[in-house]
């Protein structure tokens, strides 16, 4: 049940996230929905890694070249600028300044466009080079992996929009509180996954 107290920043709690025993039920269930989902891309992690050598004639794609480092540099940057932007929101949140904190978190919404925006562009170069779902097995592991993390960035996206959007007459509360914080370890959580995946795919694709 929503709570209907009117707090002050005074009043507010130092952890609103943790305030009430709803709140701490809601982190359970996140911390037990995230086992499962790191699970799975490790599962997909190591797919990609046993078939990333899968490829027509036995040539290796990344040795032509195929990866776009500028444009995924940038997608990288973005991302985790976005996981900064994200903690700012969340500082304003503990200190009870619901404005400055949905600002901060329409600059996080507006990275994670951008990110997506270069990743579809990105997949668009990949296709025009050959580079398809089809193409090979190492196709399949490469878009799987790369574009579930993508469809995680879209839902952490479509996640805080709701919020923001649901929430922008309420102000804060001790019932929504908890609410943003967890949107807010999803989205890190999804940044984690991405340095894993520019690592493994990328850099280490590059240097064979």
């Amino acid at each position: 049940m929503q709570s209907e107290e009117k707090f002050t920043l005074e009043t507010w709690p130092t952890s609103p996230e943790r305030a009430t025993l709803e709140a701490k039920n809601k982190f359970l269930g996140f911390w037990f929905f995230l086992g499962g989902e790191t699970v799975l891309f490790a599962s997909l992690f190591a797919t990609y890694l046993a078939l990333k050598n899968k490829v027509p004639n036995g040539d290796h794609p990344l040795t032509n070249e195929l990866f776009s480092m500028e444009i995924v540099f940038v997608a990288t940057m973005l991302l985790l600028v976005s996981s900064l932007t994200s903690v700012c929101a969340m500082y304003h949140m503990k200190n009870f300044n619901f404005k400055k904190m949905q600002l901060w978190l329409g600059i996080t919404v507006l990275l994670g466009v951008a990110f997506l925006g270069l990743e579809i562009y990105e997949f668009t170069e990949y296709f025009h080079k050959g580079h398809t779902f089809t193409s090979s097995a190492f196709g399949s592991a490469f878009y799987v992996l790369v574009g579930f993390h993508g469809a995680h960035v879209a839902f952490g996206l479509l996640w805080i929009v709701t919020l923001m959007v649901r929430n922008a007459r309420r102000g804060l509360n001790l019932y929504n509180a908890p609410k943003f914080y967890v949107a807010s370890l999803y989205w890190h959580f999804i940044d984690v996954v991405w340095v894993f995946i520019f690592t493994v795919v990328y850099l280490m694709g590059m240097i064979g």
